[in-house]
């Protein structure tokens, strides 16, 4: 995503934005050393946008971007031909300056300038001779560019939802007849079911505390009234809970399940987001399943976890199109997912899941150490897909 203080992920390296604190500061600034980048000041205005750029040369470059206008302003550098886009600032104040350090090789460049609430203007077009070889660099995607993957994922949750409520409907038939061991064989496919759907969840609304909320929080922990869902079913199932006490979660259970199942049919997924949602899959599965902060008894993180990286496959089948010619690390994602998935499927035994306090610390630090690598690479792919103007 395009960070906060500035950062931006281009074909999975760092170009970094470095905020100043007011219009006086390019002034105040060090001098570049004898052997370091040399610094422009760019003016960045409706009138002068790129106006300031001297001594064009290959190698890294460090663009002092100062806001003349009483709006503020995001900025590209980016490729008059091709719209490739190699550094951008967001959120340029008026009368303020901000930093941007990029390395530019023999080709032309030019500045783009969108105003809030304005048009946006292209600069003058520099040429750099001399040879050298620029940074990464990525066309804009734009929202209009996303709404076609944004509809297909859309129709896939759908498909998803239908399946969900036949399985949430397996589980609470089993608690209405009283087999808890069938409602425990039960309990993990609808949960996994759900677990898929991960991109969707920031659509789902209110749908998903009442479908996968914790206790966290809440007053009475495990026994509070307002735990529901598949963790309150899990936490019975696995504690003893008899079949009449677990009727009504399960109940509820699959009611919200069914309801959200309907209401779909009316939801709109923001398709902006879908990008960013590839790379908090993964970054969620970090932060609960990997930590067994969602663990209520059925050892199931290593299953939900697995189920998540189908999920994150489910977001990037439809983004592949735009992330093919933008992303060359995405042969290299697809290579490591299919790593994780090596590795996590090996910790399913005769048809049932280790659990996560049973791993030794070698499992563990494998497990952690593979997923996070993944998601600092499916930050580059909530970059690219970070819907741009262009116009």
């Amino acid at each position: 995503m395009r960070g906060i203080g500035g950062v931006l992920l281009v074909g999975g390296l760092l170009a970094t934005l470095t905020l100043t604190g007011g219009p006086e500061d390019g002034a105040r600034r060090a001098p570049a050393a004898a052997d370091g980048p040399r610094h422009s000041t760019v003016e960045v205005s409706p009138s002068g946008c790129g106006r300031g750029w001297g001594h064009p040369r290959p190698g890294t470059q460090v663009f002092d971007l100062h806001n003349t206008s009483d709006a503020a302003a995001e900025v590209y550098l980016k490729s008059p031909r091709s719209g490739a886009v190699y550094g951008e600032v967001e959120g340029i104040g008026p009368g303020t300056t901000r930093h941007l350090r990029v390395r530019l090789g023999q080709g032309s460049y030019a500045f783009m300038c969108l105003p809030d609430d304005a048009d946006a203007v292209t600069g003058p077009t520099v040429r750099i001779g001399g040879g050298g070889h620029a940074g990464p660099a990525a066309a804009p995607v734009t929202e209009h560019d996303l709404i076609p993957p944004a509809l297909d994922y859309q129709k896939w949750v759908a498909r998803g939802l239908d399946g969900l409520v036949g399985r949430t409907g397996t589980l609470r038939a089993a608690l209405a007849r009283g087999d808890l061991a069938g409602a425990r064989d039960a309990w993990l496919p609808a949960h996994l079911a759900y677990e898929r759907l991960g991109a969707a969840y920031g659509a789902f609304g209110d749908a998903d505390q009442q479908i996968n909320g914790t206790s966290a929080g809440l007053p009475d922990g495990d026994r509070d009234p307002a735990f529901t869902g598949f963790h309150r079913v899990e936490y019975g199932l696995w504690h003893g809970q008899s079949a009449d006490t677990l009727r009504a979660p399960a109940a509820a259970l699959d009611g919200a399940v069914r309801k959200l199942r309907d209401d779909w049919a009316q939801a709109r997924m923001e398709p902006a987001d879908l990008g960013l949602r590839a790379h908090e899959i993964l970054e969620n599965t970090l932060q609960t399943e990997l930590t067994g902060r969602t663990d209520y008894g059925s050892g199931s993180n290593l299953a939900t976890a697995r189920a998540n990286l189908d999920g994150t496959r489910a977001v990037l089948t439809r983004l592949r199109p735009l992330l093919v010619t933008r992303y060359p690390g995405l042969p290299h994602v697809d290579s490591e997912l299919s790593r994780a998935q090596h590795l996590l499927d090996g910790f399913r035994k005769d048809g049932r899941w280790t659990a996560l306090s049973h791993l030794d610390r070698a499992q563990r630090e494998r497990t952690d150490a593979l997923l996070g690598d993944l998601v600092e690479r499916l930050a580059s792919v909530a970059t690219l897909c970070d819907a741009r103007r262009t116009v």
